[in-house]
């Protein structure tokens, strides 16, 4: 039986937090609130209890649209003086928002649909915050009792349908369980490991009378999650730690989800490991920190992808050994004992047996770990890294990050983006959709700080982009927020500018537009013979431009801006950069035959590693 206090999300960073991230309170500050004080009882409909509820559970905005099924609630919800309510024009927009507003914050994101199809338009961003690890509540109507299940008009059984992407899901008929539900919703969104909880309330259950009472604690029978590691297996991952002459720290997206930052740069000055950043972890450590090595996985470094291979210690913290990181799994880290620290004990061992199985909060793995390494290095003396070292730089000197220019008289789209992160800087927000964009924002821009750079990592969902920089200006407003999106990502969910131009809203879109499905074309022209079906969408290569970005940035409300030749780059995102009173829109046409490199074919092994077309690093296999 877990009992404890009712979650209320911290409002504002404290000096602490602003010392381990400059762009938003620590994750895990939303994880262990402070309890609220207890709301005495009252009578309302279910309609407003819902919104009181939101209210006490500290929500500040909500991202949705009303419609039959959930308009009862939208009509009290008008009246709230703490809750803001921002319509977006799809409930998919509107799902990505509440995402990009808890990764930019910490706090749980919120959500609101009505029945049926408006449900179901939610189920992708909440199979994205489930992959991710996104603290996230959605609220949807739902027919009313005596409706469920006689296929009534706009009924769908959502909470069947999201049982395999949400971290739990509820069905409400009963209007006194409003206030009960919904506070067990955002304690398990953000406590553990997060993840997206869906409540469905019937529209009877809206409509009808409740006396209001706000849990004082709560009762969730069967729901552990463990946060302290156990000491025993701290100890043993601190001999391997110190003990290893080829050492690998790899570093997953629950580093930035625990707010772990600090702890994580202590531990890696302490151990001398060489340290890799996933996809998911960008920011979790400097990036100009001289032991990091980048990203590892498909199209990771080659310092990073080398590294792992050839290590004889990885340590995985809040990482999942997914696909895209391992290539082939049997080859992976072949000569490396393995140490897991996970919060969620489903992952350890899920893909890569752990000789070391560590569950806890890797925040407090951390902290705990630190000390008996201090320990062992103390008893046995630090190891000798420096051959190590030799070979890591050794192939940073050799295989660099890098690009070549474009043949075609179009622009690179490296150089458009890596000129965006200089100018901009590190404490700006960069938001990527899914593609060749995406990895070269990962690549390209240097990451400093956490909760700076957002992506949908585990689900790849393009559309992604824009609506998840809504939420993220709307979380962090003083911040500058860039949506560096493709053009094929953008025509999915660029509706939602209109919500940030009505809203006030400005954020500042990078449109890296090739005319193509660019990363489809990119598998195309490198497994299929360059024969290239349906991936030509001719926005800007052709002689007409379907559709004329800059164009539908004026229709929007928006600042549009088309770069198309080099020189140009640069006083294009100087200009954005001072426009903050609405949302902007640069149109940057770059070479539809740049590539994303280095890259690891899907279901290859990591050492087969291709730096270039054509090029593969030089590997010692005999080591």
């Amino acid at each position: 039986m877990v009992q404890g206090p009712i979650p209320a999300p911290p409002r504002s960073a404290t000096p602490a937090d602003a010392a381990t991230s400059s762009s938003a309170p620590k994750p895990d500050a939303a994880r262990r609130p402070t309890p609220r004080a207890h709301v005495a009882s009252e009578e309302m409909t279910g309609a407003q209890s819902i919104v009181r509820s939101l209210e006490e559970a500290g929500v500040e905005v909500v991202f949705g649209i009303p419609g039959g099924a959930i308009l009862p609630t939208y009509d009290p919800l008008m009246d709230s003086k703490k809750v803001r309510h921002i319509l977006v024009r799809h409930e998919q927009g509107g799902g990505h928002a509440a995402s990009g507003y808890a990764h930019a914050t910490g706090r749980v994101g919120v959500t609101m649909a009505t029945s049926g199809p408006g449900a179901t338009n939610l189920v992708t961003p909440i199979a994205d915050a489930n992959m991710d690890s996104i603290p996230m509540v959605a609220i949807t109507g739902q027919v009313g009792a005596s409706l469920i299940g006689t296929d009534a008009f706009q009924e769908a059984d959502i909470v069947g349908i999201t049982l395999p992407v949400t971290k739990h899901n509820f069905l409400v008929t009963d209007p006194d369980d409003i206030p009960r539900t919904i506070a067990e919703a955002f304690h398990i969104a953000s406590s553990g490991r997060p993840g997206p909880v869906l409540v469905d309330i019937a529209k009877s259950a809206m409509q009808s009378r409740t006396t209001f009472n706000w849990p004082t604690e709560l009762n969730l029978p069967g729901y552990h999650p463990v946060t302290k590691p156990h000491s025993k297996q701290i100890r043993e991952a601190a001999r391997l730690l110190a003990t290893a002459r080829r050492p690998v720290l790899y570093i997953g997206g629950g580093a930035i989800r625990s707010g772990a930052a600090a702890e994580l740069r202590k531990l890696v000055d302490l151990s001398g490991a060489a340290a890799v950043t996933t996809l998911m972890a960008r920011g979790a450590l400097p990036d100009s920190h001289p032991q990091n090595l980048g990203m590892p996985g498909m199209h990771g470094t080659v310092p990073a992808v080398s590294a792992l291979q050839k290590a004889d210690l990885v340590f995985a913290l809040g990482a999942r050994f997914d696909d895209r990181v391992t290539g082939k799994l049997s080859s992976f880290a072949p000569h490396a004992t393995i140490i897991h620290a996970d919060i969620d004990p489903a992952e350890i061992g899920k893909n890569r047996v752990a000789d070391v199985p560590i569950v806890g909060d890797l925040k407090e793995v951390i902290a705990d770990l630190l000390p008996e390494l201090e320990r062992e290095q103390a008893q046995h003396g630090k190891p000798d890294l420096e051959a190590w070292w030799r070979q890591i730089d050794s192939w940073r000197e050799t295989y660099p990050l890098g690009f070549s220019e474009p043949d075609d008289g179009h622009l690179a789209p490296q150089h458009v983006i890596s000129r965006l992160g200089e100018i901009s800087g590190p404490d700006s927000i960069y938001v990527a959709g899914v593609g060749q964009h995406q990895m070269w924002a990962a690549q390209f821009i240097k990451y400093e700080r956490p909760n700076t750079w957002l992506n949908s990592g585990g689900l790849g969902t393009m559309g992604y982009s824009i609506p998840a920089a809504m939420g993220a200006k709307v979380g962090q407003p003083d911040r500058t927020v860039w949506a560096i999106d493709g053009d094929g990502c953008f025509q999915m969910t660029n509706q939602e500018l209109a919500t940030c131009t009505i809203n006030e809203i400005p954020i500042k879109v990078a449109l890296i537009n090739n005319s193509s499905l660019g990363m489809v074309r990119q598998w195309q022209t490198l497994f299929y013979e360059s024969r290239y079906s349906n991936t030509d969408l001719n926005t800007g290569h052709g002689t007409i431009r379907v559709p004329d970005f800059v164009k539908l940035a004026d229709a929007y409300g928006c600042v549009g801006i088309r770069v198309e030749h080099a020189n140009e780059v640069d006083a294009a995102i100087k200009r954005a950069e001072q426009i903050n009173d609405q949302p902007v829109v640069i149109d940057f046409n770059v070479s539809r035959d740049a590539m994303v490199w280095p890259m690891v074919a899907s279901g290859v092994s990591n050492d087969d590693i291709q730096y270039a077309r054509g090029i593969s690093p030089a590997w010692d296999r005999e080591d």
